[in-house]
């Protein structure tokens, strides 16, 4: 069980900044779809010196759970790679949150893979307009605006070093 710290639910991101995020980070997550596929097309292309047919290929079911999975895993990757190492993803950057646990440290790697996978439930994205999202429940992470945290934190951590002596 985690200790829970009250400042870090004192700086949750907005339930309009979480749908900020939501919308930019699928939007992210299309760009890099699209590329690989158009990646691929060109790879093929040199490769076996045919184009690829788009009605053949719209109308394969192969080609379509191969496309299926492909998002999927683009998706998980770019959730899970980005939020372990940076904290934050693309879409994160840009509207000044970042993803924590709810003890105020960096979450670990078992955190953030489960956030990730428990985007996959159905109506998830959903569920951030309630008090938190399920992908933060079940995994002890909140989104915070980080500035404002980081702010916070280093305030009182002067406030607490008050009275002590210094040794020069």
């Amino acid at each position: 069980m985690r200790k829970y710290l009250v400042i870090v639910d004192r700086h949750k991101a907005s339930t309009g900044i979480r749908f900020i995020n939501y919308f930019l980070d699928r939007l992210f997550i299309q760009i890099i779809f699209y590329a690989i596929f158009f990646i691929f097309g060109i790879i093929y292309t040199l490769v076996s010196g045919k184009v690829i047919n788009a009605e053949e290929f719209d109308n394969s079911i192969t080609a379509s759970v191969i496309s299926i999975g492909v998002y999927l895993m683009v998706a998980f990757l770019y959730f899970f790679i980005m939020e372990l190492y940076l904290g934050k993803t693309i879409a994160k950057y840009i509207t000044g949150t970042e993803v924590i646990s709810i003890d105020g440290n960096k979450p670990t790697a078992q955190q953030i893979a489960n956030r990730t996978f428990s985007r996959a439930v159905p109506f998830d994205s959903l569920s951030f307009l309630g008090n938190n999202g399920w992908h933060d429940n079940w995994s002890d992470t909140r989104v915070i605006n980080y500035k404002k945290y980081y702010a916070d934190r280093q305030a009182k951590s002067e406030i607490d070093e008050l009275g002590n002596k210094e040794i020069a």
